[in-house]
């Protein structure tokens, strides 16, 4: 069995030459750290593995999102990608301080504390409901 273990630091975050904050990217919900030696999309998959221990197939990006950082006095940008769940492991590299719930999207609306990311979750459900009525 691999062990899996969280990146962690700064030393190789990107940060934007904008507005001087990182750069994160995630699937809907977790997201963290875009890092040089990674793609997008490859960071966002690493993201819900890391803190919620599933994997899986991303979509197209949802959007852009800056943000105020609750510690820093930095502005982020975020860019969320859908992601299609095509594996839960029963163990992850973040488990100790996360915890995996599956929930509705209007339980997700309700509970969500970030105008941003309820905004990335409304674009989801805005090209699915898309997609199901050309069908």
């Amino acid at each position: 069995m691999a062990v899996l273990v969280a990146r962690q630091g700064r030393e190789l975050q990107r940060y934007s030459p904008r507005t001087g904050g990182r750069i994160v990217v995630g699937c809907i919900p977790p997201k963290g750290g875009w890092e040089v030696d990674e793609s997008m999309d490859d960071a966002a998959r690493r993201e819900a593995l890391e803190e919620a221990g599933v994997r899986g197939e991303t979509g197209g990006v949802l959007g852009l999102w800056h943000y105020q950082s609750r510690r820093y006095q930095k502005t982020y940008e975020g860019y969320m990608f859908p992601l299609r769940v095509t594996d839960e492991l029963q163990q992850w590299p973040e488990m100790a301080s996360r915890k995996r719930t599956w929930a509705t999207v209007q339980q997700v609306m309700d509970g969500c504390q970030h105008a941003w990311m309820r905004e990335a979750l409304q674009q989801l459900v805005d090209r699915h409901a898309k997609l199901q009525s050309a069908l």
